[in-house]
Protein backbone atom coordinates (compact mmCIF):
# COMPACT_ATOMS: atom_id res chain seq x y z
CA UNK A 1 0.00 0.00 0.00
CA UNK A 2 1.80 3.23 -0.89
CA UNK A 3 -1.10 5.50 -0.09
CA UNK A 4 0.48 8.80 2.38
CA UNK A 5 -0.26 8.35 6.31
CA UNK A 6 0.02 10.61 8.58
CA UNK A 7 1.23 10.02 12.10
CA UNK A 8 1.05 11.35 15.64
CA UNK A 9 1.31 10.79 19.41
CA UNK A 10 -2.34 10.47 21.51
CA UNK A 11 -2.74 9.41 24.73
CA UNK A 12 1.08 8.18 25.11
CA UNK A 13 0.81 6.01 21.96
CA UNK A 14 1.98 6.42 18.46
CA UNK A 15 -0.97 6.03 15.86
CA UNK A 16 -1.24 6.69 12.06
CA UNK A 17 -3.94 6.52 9.56
CA UNK A 18 -4.12 6.96 5.91
CA UNK A 19 -3.76 11.00 4.72
CA UNK A 20 -6.30 12.57 2.29
CA UNK A 21 -5.38 15.84 0.29
CA UNK A 22 -6.56 16.87 -2.90
CA UNK A 23 -3.61 18.85 -3.78
CA UNK A 24 -1.09 16.32 -3.03
CA UNK A 25 0.66 17.55 -0.42
CA UNK A 26 2.57 14.96 2.11
CA UNK A 27 0.96 14.37 5.63
CA UNK A 28 2.09 17.31 7.88
CA UNK A 29 5.25 16.27 10.16
CA UNK A 30 3.97 17.80 13.21
CA UNK A 31 0.66 17.21 14.19
CA UNK A 32 -0.88 17.99 17.81
CA UNK A 33 -4.30 16.65 19.23
CA UNK A 34 -6.77 19.08 20.21
CA UNK A 35 -10.34 19.85 20.89
CA UNK A 36 -13.12 22.48 21.81
CA UNK A 37 -10.59 23.47 24.86
CA UNK A 38 -8.44 24.97 22.15
CA UNK A 39 -8.64 28.80 22.22
CA UNK A 40 -8.57 30.22 18.69
CA UNK A 41 -5.81 32.49 18.88
CA UNK A 42 -3.40 29.80 20.02
CA UNK A 43 -4.96 27.45 17.14
CA UNK A 44 -3.74 30.22 14.86
CA UNK A 45 -0.56 30.38 16.21
CA UNK A 46 0.35 26.93 15.93
CA UNK A 47 -1.29 26.75 12.21
CA UNK A 48 1.00 29.78 10.87
CA UNK A 49 4.07 27.79 12.32
CA UNK A 50 3.44 25.03 10.46
CA UNK A 51 1.55 22.80 13.15
CA UNK A 52 -1.57 20.58 12.06
CA UNK A 53 -4.40 20.40 14.38
CA UNK A 54 -6.05 17.28 14.54
CA UNK A 55 -9.39 17.69 16.34
CA UNK A 56 -11.51 15.80 18.55
CA UNK A 57 -14.41 18.00 19.67
CA UNK A 58 -17.62 18.81 18.52
CA UNK A 59 -17.61 18.74 14.57
CA UNK A 60 -19.67 22.49 14.58
CA UNK A 61 -17.44 23.87 17.14
CA UNK A 62 -14.44 23.04 14.37
CA UNK A 63 -16.15 24.89 11.90
CA UNK A 64 -16.45 27.79 14.15
CA UNK A 65 -12.68 27.60 15.08
CA UNK A 66 -11.88 27.57 11.74
CA UNK A 67 -13.80 30.29 10.81
CA UNK A 68 -12.25 32.05 13.58
CA UNK A 69 -8.50 31.27 12.19
CA UNK A 70 -9.91 32.43 8.66
CA UNK A 71 -10.83 36.11 10.55
CA UNK A 72 -7.43 36.10 11.66
CA UNK A 73 -5.77 35.63 8.43
CA UNK A 74 -8.12 38.38 6.83
CA UNK A 75 -7.55 40.94 9.61
CA UNK A 76 -6.20 44.04 7.30
CA UNK A 77 -3.29 45.36 8.94
CA UNK A 78 -3.18 48.94 9.42
CA UNK A 79 -2.72 51.25 6.56
CA UNK A 80 0.57 53.62 6.08
CA UNK A 81 0.94 56.50 4.79
CA UNK A 82 -0.42 56.74 1.42
CA UNK A 83 2.30 58.76 0.65
CA UNK A 84 4.40 55.32 1.56
CA UNK A 85 2.34 52.84 0.06
CA UNK A 86 4.14 51.09 -2.65
CA UNK A 87 2.82 51.00 -6.38
CA UNK A 88 2.61 47.72 -8.16
CA UNK A 89 1.80 46.69 -11.53
CA UNK A 90 -1.50 44.43 -12.60
CA UNK A 91 1.26 41.57 -12.66
CA UNK A 92 2.98 42.41 -9.77
CA UNK A 93 -0.43 42.92 -8.04
CA UNK A 94 -1.51 39.72 -9.14
CA UNK A 95 1.17 37.56 -7.94
CA UNK A 96 1.21 38.82 -4.57
CA UNK A 97 -2.33 38.17 -4.39
CA UNK A 98 -1.82 34.62 -5.62
CA UNK A 99 0.95 34.51 -2.51
CA UNK A 100 -1.79 35.67 0.06
CA UNK A 101 -4.16 33.23 -1.37
CA UNK A 102 -1.52 30.30 -1.38
CA UNK A 103 -0.67 31.32 2.30
CA UNK A 104 -3.98 31.77 3.88
CA UNK A 105 -4.87 28.28 2.69
CA UNK A 106 -1.86 26.19 3.37
CA UNK A 107 -2.88 28.11 7.26
CA UNK A 108 -6.57 27.19 7.37
CA UNK A 109 -5.68 23.90 5.68
CA UNK A 110 -3.98 23.20 9.25
CA UNK A 111 -7.17 21.85 11.10
CA UNK A 112 -8.22 18.10 10.49
CA UNK A 113 -10.79 15.70 10.98
CA UNK A 114 -10.79 12.09 11.56
CA UNK A 115 -12.41 9.82 9.33
CA UNK A 116 -14.20 6.37 9.51
CA UNK A 117 -13.73 3.92 6.62
CA UNK A 118 -17.36 4.48 5.56
CA UNK A 119 -16.93 8.26 4.80
CA UNK A 120 -18.03 9.01 8.46
CA UNK A 121 -17.22 11.23 10.94
CA UNK A 122 -16.45 10.14 14.48
CA UNK A 123 -17.07 13.63 15.88
CA UNK A 124 -20.04 15.51 17.88
CA UNK A 125 -22.43 16.75 15.56
CA UNK A 126 -21.12 15.51 12.57
CA UNK A 127 -22.86 15.91 9.50
CA UNK A 128 -23.69 13.31 7.09
CA UNK A 129 -21.06 13.46 4.39
CA UNK A 130 -20.31 9.85 2.91
CA UNK A 131 -22.20 11.17 -0.13
CA UNK A 132 -20.01 14.09 -0.75
CA UNK A 133 -16.81 11.83 -0.13
CA UNK A 134 -17.97 9.24 -1.54
CA UNK A 135 -18.06 11.14 -5.49
CA UNK A 136 -15.08 12.85 -4.33
CA UNK A 137 -12.91 10.30 -2.84
CA UNK A 138 -14.51 7.13 -4.36
CA UNK A 139 -15.00 3.81 -1.74
CA UNK A 140 -12.71 3.44 0.75
CA UNK A 141 -12.07 0.61 3.12
CA UNK A 142 -9.38 2.37 5.86
CA UNK A 143 -9.70 4.99 8.12
CA UNK A 144 -7.96 8.58 6.87
CA UNK A 145 -7.41 11.99 8.18
CA UNK A 146 -8.68 14.71 6.25
CA UNK A 147 -8.61 18.78 6.31
CA UNK A 148 -11.56 20.43 7.12
CA UNK A 149 -11.50 23.32 4.58
CA UNK A 150 -11.03 20.61 1.91
CA UNK A 151 -14.52 18.74 3.94
CA UNK A 152 -16.30 21.70 3.44
CA UNK A 153 -15.17 22.04 -0.20
CA UNK A 154 -16.52 18.65 -1.15
CA UNK A 155 -19.76 19.48 0.81
CA UNK A 156 -20.33 22.58 -1.27
CA UNK A 157 -19.28 20.76 -5.22
CA UNK A 158 -21.78 18.14 -3.75
CA UNK A 159 -24.39 20.73 -3.70
CA UNK A 160 -23.65 22.35 -7.10
CA UNK A 161 -23.82 19.10 -8.58
CA UNK A 162 -27.51 18.29 -6.97
CA UNK A 163 -29.10 21.75 -7.32
CA UNK A 164 -26.68 22.49 -11.40
CA UNK A 165 -26.18 25.90 -12.31
CA UNK A 166 -29.01 27.21 -15.24
CA UNK A 167 -27.19 27.65 -18.33
CA UNK A 168 -29.98 30.54 -19.75
CA UNK A 169 -28.58 30.69 -22.96
CA UNK A 170 -28.67 27.11 -23.83
CA UNK A 171 -32.25 26.60 -21.65
CA UNK A 172 -30.21 23.74 -19.55
CA UNK A 173 -29.45 23.04 -16.04
CA UNK A 174 -25.72 21.81 -16.36
CA UNK A 175 -24.74 19.56 -13.03
CA UNK A 176 -20.98 19.71 -12.40
CA UNK A 177 -19.06 17.15 -10.71
CA UNK A 178 -16.46 17.44 -7.61
CA UNK A 179 -12.91 18.78 -9.23
CA UNK A 180 -14.39 19.76 -12.50
CA UNK A 181 -14.58 23.09 -13.62
CA UNK A 182 -18.18 24.92 -13.07
CA UNK A 183 -19.44 27.22 -15.71
CA UNK A 184 -21.09 29.69 -13.42
CA UNK A 185 -19.66 32.24 -15.58
CA UNK A 186 -21.99 31.25 -18.28
CA UNK A 187 -21.25 34.40 -21.07
CA UNK A 188 -18.80 32.31 -22.86
CA UNK A 189 -21.76 29.30 -23.68
CA UNK A 190 -23.85 32.67 -25.55
CA UNK A 191 -21.16 33.22 -27.61
CA UNK A 192 -21.21 29.57 -28.91
CA UNK A 193 -24.77 29.91 -29.23
CA UNK A 194 -24.47 32.90 -31.25
CA UNK A 195 -21.72 32.57 -33.64
CA UNK A 196 -22.44 31.88 -37.50
CA UNK A 197 -21.75 28.54 -37.67
CA UNK A 198 -19.27 27.38 -40.58
CA UNK A 199 -21.00 26.53 -44.00
CA UNK A 200 -18.88 22.84 -43.80
CA UNK A 201 -21.21 22.08 -41.39
CA UNK A 202 -24.06 21.69 -43.61
CA UNK A 203 -22.66 18.97 -45.67
CA UNK A 204 -19.88 17.42 -43.30
CA UNK A 205 -21.71 18.39 -40.27
CA UNK A 206 -18.64 17.12 -37.29
CA UNK A 207 -17.47 18.90 -34.37
CA UNK A 208 -14.63 18.38 -31.57
CA UNK A 209 -14.76 20.17 -28.17
CA UNK A 210 -11.23 20.50 -26.56
CA UNK A 211 -11.24 20.14 -23.27
CA UNK A 212 -15.01 19.60 -22.21
CA UNK A 213 -15.33 19.56 -18.75
CA UNK A 214 -19.33 19.45 -18.02
CA UNK A 215 -20.14 18.77 -21.45
CA UNK A 216 -21.83 22.49 -21.37
CA UNK A 217 -20.31 23.40 -25.40
CA UNK A 218 -20.62 19.83 -26.68
CA UNK A 219 -24.46 20.06 -25.73
CA UNK A 220 -24.14 23.98 -26.68
CA UNK A 221 -23.33 22.40 -30.33
CA UNK A 222 -25.44 19.92 -30.10
CA UNK A 223 -28.67 22.23 -29.68
CA UNK A 224 -27.32 24.46 -32.83
CA UNK A 225 -27.59 20.64 -34.70
CA UNK A 226 -24.45 19.85 -34.90
CA UNK A 227 -25.06 16.04 -35.75
CA UNK A 228 -21.40 14.43 -34.91
CA UNK A 229 -19.38 15.74 -31.56
CA UNK A 230 -16.37 14.47 -30.21
CA UNK A 231 -15.99 15.76 -26.84
CA UNK A 232 -12.34 15.26 -25.18
CA UNK A 233 -10.90 15.69 -21.74
CA UNK A 234 -7.83 14.07 -20.29
CA UNK A 235 -9.42 14.16 -16.39
CA UNK A 236 -11.62 11.15 -16.16
CA UNK A 237 -13.61 12.97 -13.44
CA UNK A 238 -14.53 15.47 -16.25
CA UNK A 239 -15.28 12.28 -18.74
CA UNK A 240 -17.50 11.17 -15.98
CA UNK A 241 -19.27 14.31 -15.37
CA UNK A 242 -19.82 15.20 -19.45
CA UNK A 243 -21.48 11.79 -19.71
CA UNK A 244 -23.96 12.39 -16.69
CA UNK A 245 -24.28 15.74 -18.31
CA UNK A 246 -25.05 14.60 -21.77
CA UNK A 247 -27.45 11.22 -20.51
CA UNK A 248 -29.21 14.03 -18.97
CA UNK A 249 -29.75 16.00 -21.72
CA UNK A 250 -30.60 13.20 -24.14
CA UNK A 251 -27.66 13.95 -26.34
CA UNK A 252 -25.50 11.19 -25.86
CA UNK A 253 -26.60 10.08 -29.75
CA UNK A 254 -24.81 13.15 -30.78
CA UNK A 255 -22.15 13.47 -28.78
CA UNK A 256 -18.74 11.02 -28.01
CA UNK A 257 -17.13 11.13 -24.96
CA UNK A 258 -12.75 10.34 -25.63
CA UNK A 259 -9.91 10.84 -23.15
CA UNK A 260 -7.53 12.10 -25.05
CA UNK A 261 -5.23 15.39 -24.23
CA UNK A 262 -6.75 17.80 -26.64
CA UNK A 263 -7.19 16.66 -30.02
CA UNK A 264 -9.02 13.12 -31.33
CA UNK A 265 -8.18 11.39 -34.18
CA UNK A 266 -9.28 12.95 -37.58
CA UNK A 267 -10.96 15.79 -38.67
CA UNK A 268 -13.97 18.15 -38.08
CA UNK A 269 -15.71 21.64 -39.69
CA UNK A 270 -15.73 22.73 -36.55
CA UNK A 271 -13.44 22.64 -32.99
CA UNK A 272 -14.29 24.74 -30.36
CA UNK A 273 -12.09 25.16 -27.07
CA UNK A 274 -11.80 26.86 -23.68
CA UNK A 275 -8.90 26.59 -22.53
CA UNK A 276 -7.76 27.90 -18.78
CA UNK A 277 -7.53 31.82 -19.31
CA UNK A 278 -4.84 32.74 -16.93
CA UNK A 279 -0.90 31.52 -17.73
CA UNK A 280 0.17 31.45 -14.43
CA UNK A 281 0.79 27.62 -12.29
CA UNK A 282 -1.84 26.05 -10.69
CA UNK A 283 -1.23 25.51 -7.07
CA UNK A 284 -4.12 22.43 -6.69
CA UNK A 285 -5.19 19.82 -9.37
CA UNK A 286 -8.43 21.40 -9.10
CA UNK A 287 -7.09 25.02 -10.48
CA UNK A 288 -6.03 23.31 -14.05
CA UNK A 289 -9.37 24.69 -15.58
CA UNK A 290 -8.36 28.09 -14.82
CA UNK A 291 -4.58 28.53 -14.59
CA UNK A 292 -2.38 27.47 -17.73
CA UNK A 293 1.56 27.48 -17.14
CA UNK A 294 2.88 29.15 -20.05
CA UNK A 295 -0.04 28.82 -22.45
CA UNK A 296 0.66 25.45 -23.00
CA UNK A 297 -2.81 23.91 -23.35
CA UNK A 298 -3.57 27.62 -26.05
CA UNK A 299 -0.75 27.08 -27.15
CA UNK A 300 -1.43 23.44 -27.99
CA UNK A 301 -4.72 23.56 -29.28
CA UNK A 302 -3.41 26.88 -31.97
CA UNK A 303 -0.75 24.34 -33.36
CA UNK A 304 -2.84 21.15 -33.61
CA UNK A 305 -5.54 22.92 -35.46
CA UNK A 306 -4.02 23.25 -38.98
CA UNK A 307 -3.45 19.24 -38.60
CA UNK A 308 -7.61 18.67 -37.86
CA UNK A 309 -9.60 21.25 -39.10
CA UNK A 310 -11.37 19.61 -42.70
CA UNK A 311 -10.88 22.48 -45.39
CA UNK A 312 -12.93 25.52 -45.05
CA UNK A 313 -13.53 24.50 -41.42
CA UNK A 314 -13.14 26.95 -38.54
CA UNK A 315 -11.57 26.48 -34.99
CA UNK A 316 -13.33 28.52 -32.30
CA UNK A 317 -11.19 29.52 -29.31
CA UNK A 318 -13.19 31.29 -26.00
CA UNK A 319 -10.37 33.39 -24.45
CA UNK A 320 -11.00 36.43 -22.02
CA UNK A 321 -8.79 38.96 -22.05
CA UNK A 322 -7.94 39.07 -18.14
CA UNK A 323 -4.81 37.81 -18.43
CA UNK A 324 -4.13 40.92 -20.74
CA UNK A 325 -5.04 43.35 -17.84
CA UNK A 326 -3.26 41.52 -15.43
CA UNK A 327 -0.14 42.19 -17.55
CA UNK A 328 0.83 38.50 -17.94
CA UNK A 329 -0.40 38.39 -21.64
CA UNK A 330 -0.26 40.89 -24.33
CA UNK A 331 -2.77 41.01 -27.08
CA UNK A 332 0.37 41.03 -29.99
CA UNK A 333 2.01 37.98 -28.11
CA UNK A 334 -2.06 36.38 -28.81
CA UNK A 335 -1.92 37.31 -32.29
CA UNK A 336 1.48 36.08 -32.53
CA UNK A 337 0.65 32.60 -31.49
CA UNK A 338 -2.10 32.19 -33.77
CA UNK A 339 0.11 33.77 -36.70
CA UNK A 340 3.19 31.45 -35.26
CA UNK A 341 0.32 28.48 -35.67
CA UNK A 342 -0.31 29.12 -39.39
CA UNK A 343 -3.98 30.45 -38.65
CA UNK A 344 -5.46 33.85 -39.36
CA UNK A 345 -8.77 35.12 -37.71
CA UNK A 346 -12.00 35.59 -39.61
CA UNK A 347 -13.86 37.10 -36.84
CA UNK A 348 -14.04 37.88 -33.02
CA UNK A 349 -17.40 38.24 -30.53
CA UNK A 350 -16.62 39.99 -27.77
CA UNK A 351 -18.97 39.63 -24.29
CA UNK A 352 -19.08 41.71 -20.60
CA UNK A 353 -18.86 39.23 -17.68
CA UNK A 354 -21.55 40.20 -15.03
CA UNK A 355 -20.48 38.34 -12.06
CA UNK A 356 -20.71 39.85 -8.96
CA UNK A 357 -16.47 40.25 -8.74
CA UNK A 358 -16.76 42.59 -11.96
CA UNK A 359 -18.46 45.22 -8.90
CA UNK A 360 -16.20 44.25 -5.75
CA UNK A 361 -14.13 47.21 -5.28
CA UNK A 362 -12.36 45.84 -2.46
CA UNK A 363 -10.69 42.70 -4.56
CA UNK A 364 -7.37 43.68 -5.31
CA UNK A 365 -7.70 42.67 -8.96
CA UNK A 366 -10.91 44.59 -9.25
CA UNK A 367 -9.04 47.43 -11.97
CA UNK A 368 -8.71 43.95 -14.61
CA UNK A 369 -11.72 42.45 -13.68
CA UNK A 370 -14.14 45.56 -14.46
CA UNK A 371 -12.33 45.59 -17.80
CA UNK A 372 -12.84 42.29 -18.75
CA UNK A 373 -13.70 40.95 -22.15
CA UNK A 374 -14.39 37.09 -23.45
CA UNK A 375 -14.06 36.42 -26.87
CA UNK A 376 -14.96 34.26 -28.98
CA UNK A 377 -12.13 34.24 -31.95
CA UNK A 378 -13.40 32.27 -34.84
CA UNK A 379 -9.82 30.84 -36.73
CA UNK A 380 -8.95 29.41 -39.86
CA UNK A 381 -5.97 27.68 -41.85
CA UNK A 382 -4.04 30.60 -43.51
Amino acid sequence: MNDPVICWSEDNEEKSARWRCEKGLPPPKRVQVIDDRMPADTAYRLACEGTALLWRGDFQNARQLLQAMARRVDKKKPEKNPRQQPVFTPAEAFHRHRLAQSQRARTLEKLLIPFNPDHTIPLRRAPDVHAACLEAYGACTVAYIASLRELLGLIGAYEWRKKGIEIAALGMTIHPHYGVFAPIRSEYVKLITQAPLPKLLATQSIAFDIGTGTGVLAAALASRGVQHITATDQDPRALTCGRDNLTRLNLLNQVELVQADLFPAGQAALIVCNPPWIPARPSSPLEHAIFDPESRMLRGFLHGLRDHLLADGEGWLILSDFAEHLGLRTREELLQMIDAANLKVLGRTDIKPHHPRVSDTSDPLHAARAAELTSLWRLAVK
